[in-house]
């Protein structure tokens, strides 16, 4: 069993702190991704799990056994870094071998892993080439070789995509997941990118500035960000957060914008100030003013499958996805219209989300809850 539990634990670097008392659970053989800007403490968490990092405070346990002060070697962890650390020297087979060789396995062992590593990776044929020999997709896979001849009970992925181009990164992260569900290990994969983080994770985890915003499922993340910062972030295009003020018996207006149109009601005290998020494929669109808010767009972005258009509504730039087709919007001017059902409320002091029915309060999984949301 490799559950992996951090406690309160924290990290700083001549007396600043950077990490600010980590609390999560990770079940055993879940795949978690650890997603936030770069400098918000990921990787630094990261190597503190390895043990490439010491804690200031707190407590790291795998499997119910403390890691404090245990040896990175003696962690059951390895793990795969953003720069491959491959020995141009040696052969594929050396480089994955090199491990198991420090360990001082026997060779008829050491051959046994390294060529079932191999298989698992589609490296057979490649065995005997040098790194200088591969490209970047191949280099990689070797380096992820390394770790599993280990037999870990722990992956540990520090943005080992970061280097790649992007069809080899949409490749590779196929193949991690398939890694995943096939050697059934416990894995921590760190990101910024938030594609990524939604495309590999069973659970994600979304740090900033050195905290836990939130954790949950991809998708329970992408319906109910618990803060500002999460709504922000997660998506592309990113929600729309807007200021918004709520009036007399609940009515919910948007601050300076369209003649502060009443886009909902809410059950919260008037003139309470929020910030109201809508994602940009919730928004209706409609070519008829009167049907809306009236907005210019400004740019539309063709993706093939979809189409963004960018809209000024009284100095505010909004999102709107909208279907592919072949109609020249830019320089039009349209109606855009919230449906309340897609609105999200957060308070906008705290920037924590608000639930806005009868019984108001905030969300209860933010700020390093040890709770998983599952969708």
């Amino acid at each position: 069993m490799a559950e992996l539990t951090l406690t309160s634990v924290q990290k700083s670097y001549d007396g600043k702190p950077v990490l600010h008392g980590i609390d999560v659970e990770i079940p055993d053989r879940d795949f978690v991704v650890i997603v936030g800007p770069s400098g918000c403490g990921k990787s630094t968490l990261l190597r503190m799990i390895a043990g490439l990092e010491d804690i200031t405070a707190g407590t790291i346990s795998i499997g119910g056994i403390e890691m404090n002060d245990i040896d990175p070697a003696d962690r059951g962890c390895a793990m795969v870094f953003q720069n491959y650390a491959l020995y141009p020297h040696m052969t594929v087979r050396q480089n994955i071998a090199y491990p198991l060789r420090i360990a001082r396995l026997p060779v008829a062992e050491r051959d046994e892993r390294v060529l079932n590593a191999a298989k698992i990776l589609n490296l057979t044929d490649y065995l005997d080439r040098r790194p200088a020999q591969l490209s970047g997709g191949q280099r990689q896979r070797v380096a992820m070789g390394r770790a599993i001849v280990r037999e870990p009970e722990v992956f540990l992925f520090d943005e080992p995509l970061s280097n790649l181009d992007a069809l080899l990164r949409v490749q590779m992260r196929i193949e991690i997941k398939r890694l995943h569900k096939r050697l059934n290990a416990t894995s921590i994969f760190v990101t910024h990118d938030q594609v990524e983080a939604m495309t590999l994770a069973d659970t994600l985890i979304v740090m900033n500035a050195g905290r836990v915003e939130q954790i949950g499922s991809p998708a329970a993340i992408y319906r109910t960000p618990a803060t500002v910062f999460v709504a922000g972030f997660m998506g592309a295009p990113a929600m729309n957060l807007l200021p918004a003020t709520v009036g007399q018996n609940g009515s919910l207006a948007l601050d300076g914008i369209a003649n502060n149109a009443v886009i909902g009601q809410v059950a919260l005290p008037p003139g309470t100030p929020l910030t109201v998020g809508i994602r940009p494929e919730s928004i209706a669109l409609t070519p008829e003013v009167g049907q809306g808010m009236a907005a210019g767009i400004d740019l539309v972005e063709e993706l093939g499958g979809s189409r963004v258009a960018y809209c000024s509504l009284d100095g505010c730039e909004i999102a709107v996805v909208l279907p592919p087709g072949d109609e020249k919007l830019e320089g039009a001017t349209v109606g855009l219209n919230f449906p309340s059902a897609a609105l999200h409320c957060f308070d906008r002091v705290t920037g924590q989300r608000l639930q806005v029915g009868p019984r108001a309060s905030r969300a209860s999984n933010v700020g390093g809850a040890k709770q998983i949301e599952r969708a």
